[in-house]
Order: C-alpha cells, then sequence, then structure tokens
C-alpha cells in the first residue's frame, strides 16, 4: 500500500508541474486542488490541509534563511573590474513537489541562482585583476611564450591534481608549436590571447597593437578552431587604448591577483609559500612554464585548496555562477 502511495505521488507530481503556472505558485494551487475537490488521489498524496500547510510553511522558513543576495559586479578604485556574483534561493514550488513525491524522506532543497542587476558586460572597458571575492574559486592562469620542456611535466600535474587552467598563448609561439598548442587543448585546458610577438603594448601604435591582437585571434581560430574571451598583455604592459582595442576585438583585458615571478628562478618552495599565504577568493594566479613553477605546481595546488577554494579557469572564476553542493536537511 506504501508502495502503491507513492507511486501515485510520483504521478502526481509531474501533473502538478504542468499545472503549478496557472494558478501562481504550489500553495494556490494546493487550495485549488481542495477547493475543486478533484479527486480523492491528489489528496490522498497532498494529505490533510494543515499538513500540507506545515509542510510548505517549513520549506517557507528554511527558504527564507537560506536566502543570499546577489552581488552586482563593480569597478573597484585598485582592482578595477570585480565581475558579479549569483545570488541563491530556494525554489519552493519544485522543493514541495519532490518532498510531496517522497513523504517519508528528508526534504531536499531545490535551489536556484538568481543573477545580478550589475555584470561584468555592463560596466564598460576596464582590466580584470580578480574575480569577486565572494565566490571560493581561484585560477591558475600560464603564459607561454617560451619554456616548452615544462610545459607537459605541467600538464601531467594538472591532470593527476585534475585542475584545469587558462593558457594564454603568445602567437609567434603558437605558429611554431602547433602540436603542442594541441596537447594543451586536449587536456581540456582554456586557450585565450597572449599578443603575437610578447611586447610592451602600452609603447606601440593604435594599427601595430590592434595587429598584435588580431594575429593571435587568427591564429587561435585557425589552428585550434578557438574563440577566446580574453587577452593577457604581455608583461602586464597596457594602457587604456590596450583595453580599449581588445575590446573592440570582442575580448576583455586579463591582469593577475597574484605572481609565482617564476621567469626569475626562485627556489619551488617560495612560490607555494607565497600563494599559501595569499590566495583568497578570486585570485588569478600568475604563471610560466619554468622549472620553479613546473617543481612547485602540485603543493601550490594544495595550498589552494587548503583554503577552501576550488581551481578553475579564468572563465569559471570570473563566471557569476555560485559552486552549489547538494544541499539535504
Amino acid at each position: 500500500m506504501k508502495k502503491a502511495k507513492i507511486a501515485a505521488a510520483a504521478v502526481v507530481s509531474a501533473a502538478l508541474v504542468l499545472f503549478i503556472g496557472q494558478v501562481g505558485g504550489i500553495r494556490d494551487y494546493v487550495q485549488e486542488v481542495r477547493n475543486q475537490g478533484k479527486g480523492v488521489a491528489v489528496l490522498d498524496v497532498l494529505g490533510p490541509a494543515p499538513a500540507s500547510d506545515q509542510l510548505i510553511e517549513k520549506i517557507q522558513m528554511e527558504a527564507d534563511r537560506r536566502k543570499q543576495a546577489p552581488v552586482d559586479a563593480k569597478v573597484d578604485p585598485v582592482w578595477k573590474a570585480i565581475p558579479g556574483y549569483n545570488g541563491l534561493e530556494v525554489d519552493i514550488d519544485a522543493t514541495y513537489l519532490k518532498a510531496a513525491a517522497s513523504p517519508d524522506a528528508p526534504v531536499q532543497y531545490i535551489h536556484k541562482q538568481i543573477s545580478p542587476r550589475v555584470s561584468l558586460d555592463d560596466l564598460g572597458n576596464y582590466p580584470i585583476y580578480r574575480g569577486n571575492p565572494s565566490k571560493p574559486m581561484a585560477a591558475i592562469m600560464i603564459n607561454v611564450a617560451w619554456g616548452n620542456e615544462y610545459i607537459v611535466p605541467m600538464l601531467d600535474t594538472l591532470d593527476r591534481e585534475h585542475v584545469k587552467a587558462t593558457f594564454f598563448l603568445d602567437g609567434s609561439w603558437l605558429k611554431k608549436n602547433s602540436d603542442l598548442a594541441k596537447e594543451i587543448q586536449k587536456r581540456g585546458h582554456e586557450i585565450s590571447n597572449h599578443a603575437y610577438s610578447h611586447p610592451h603594448m602600452s609603447q606601440l601604435s593604435r594599427e601595430r597593437a590592434t595587429q598584435e591582437i588580431s594575429k593571435t585571434e587568427a591564429l587561435l581560430k585557425e589552428t585550434l578552431g578557438v574563440r577566446n574571451k580574453w587577452f593577457a598583455p604581455p608583461s602586464g604592459d597596457y594602457d587604456q587604448g590596450t583595453v580599449e582595442i581588445a575590446a573592440g576585438l570582442g575580448l576583455k583585458t586579463i591582469l593577475w591577483t597574484l605572481d609565482t615571478v617564476d621567469w626569475k628562478k626562485p627556489e619551488p618552495l617560495s612560490i607555494v609559500r607565497k600563494i599559501e599565504a595569499d590566495v583568497e577568493p578570486g585570485s588569478l594566479i600568475l604563471m610560466h612554464p619554468t622549472r620553479s613553477s613546473a617543481l612547485a605546481l602540485a603543493d601550490m595546488i594544495k595550498a589552494v585548496r587548503s583554503k577552501g577554494l576550488v581551481l578553475g579557469t579564468v572563465s569559471q572564476t570570473l563566471s557569476p555562477e555560485r559552486i552549489i553542493e547538494g544541499a539535504v536537511e
């Protein structure tokens, strides 16, 4: 008898999904069912009116407790453009339907994300140095113009640690090393634009600066089929003209929050200690394919995770999407 009742609940829940939008929510629909006397099967599943009201009230109270407001993207005087972060709230109707279909199970709360009113795209043309500090994620960005011998070892470490990074490729390097670039892509990493000849972008004419970015953009598409979102200026050198040119080509200018300064050949342990001390939610961590970074990478990943942060690509870190784990009462 109990199994039959649960099966009936599943059928009724499916029917409720179809009709719920017509009456403005689950509470209204429950009342509508009772007012019209729509059948013993439905009332049997929903139970007596007080029990249904208690369940709805319980879900509503928990929904109020769990609700988190979205955070708008903003322009910070130091960090420039900071992306927004989605809010979170309980989908009361969906949660009720699931709970009503399994009355003997704990309530499983179903969440939905709420977009901020102001997004990164609404801010205008500013460089980006970090993700939203409310999002517990960080990104590894690896700028590649040299250091071929360390790329595969770093890829192997990223594979073992189940981490995806963002590789910014110098166009002249890509032209000479397409097979290695394809290996990076094959491993599932994000690939973006690092200009063509590693120039100081702020010192170039507008025509030359445009060519540096557009030439690499064309190579990324032609060689790898990539249509990327980001431009990382070589050596972090840029001016507002650089940002405007990149924006005109559909790219946002990316800098970094933390620099390993691995090109100075520091001891790997010093890199790990620096990251462990300074990494925080939203950090973009700059690396290159160097011996120091190759040897530090595994422990660096552990250091980031020890802070309770998830490692993702630049796109994932700058996205307003939340990291949500299943929530069961």
